[in-house]
């Protein structure tokens, strides 16, 4: 979509609470944020919640648009959405295939507002948080992807995960 490559650092992963994770986001002292967020359902159901502070955004439809100011709103949005689309799509897709089961993912929407606002809007009960940078062109663009899953849907994922495991182990 930018024309360049997209580096991923390995990423931090953590379970906690939906106030911890608005936390890690910046909670209260971030303004707005940006998010692309896809339920998924399957063995494991939920949602992924692709995270940008407002700046970092912005920064992500610039990269888009090859460094042209986004004409409007719009166009930063759709960039936006759209790389979180191809961000959590590959994601997800990459755990139902480690797992070996198969996950419907739903399609994206842009959700836009403060860190605290942002996890208190599904009701869950464990947040995988997951802290990753972006490198984009030589920019630094901070993101996270959060899956946010209740209690049952949490523990169906370490069944899964032991699963591999073992698997892999044997």
């Amino acid at each position: 979509m930018c024309h360049e490559p997209v580096t991923l650092t390995v990423p931090a992963i953590s379970t906690v609470t939906p106030e911890q994770a608005s936390e890690m986001i910046g909670g209260a002292r971030v303004g707005k944020v940006v998010a692309v967020e896809q339920a998924y359902v399957g063995d494991v159901s939920g949602r992924a919640l692709l995270i940008f502070p407002e700046d970092n955004s912005l920064e992500l439809a610039r990269a888009v648009a090859g460094d042209a100011e986004p004409e409007a709103a719009d166009m930063a949005s759709e960039a936006v959405l759209e790389t979180g689309n191809v961000v959590l799509q590959t994601c997800l897709s990459a755990i139902a295939n480690l797992l070996q089961r198969n996950l419907q993912i739903a399609t994206p929407k842009l959700v836009e507002g403060r860190a605290r606002e942002l996890f208190p809007r599904v009701s869950q009960d464990a947040v995988l948080f997951v802290y990753i940078n972006f490198s984009l062109r030589g920019r630094r663009i901070r993101g996270y992807i959060a899956l946010l899953m209740d209690l049952a849907a949490l523990k169906a994922l370490k069944r899964l995960v032991s699963e591999f495991v073992d698997r892999e182990a044997g």
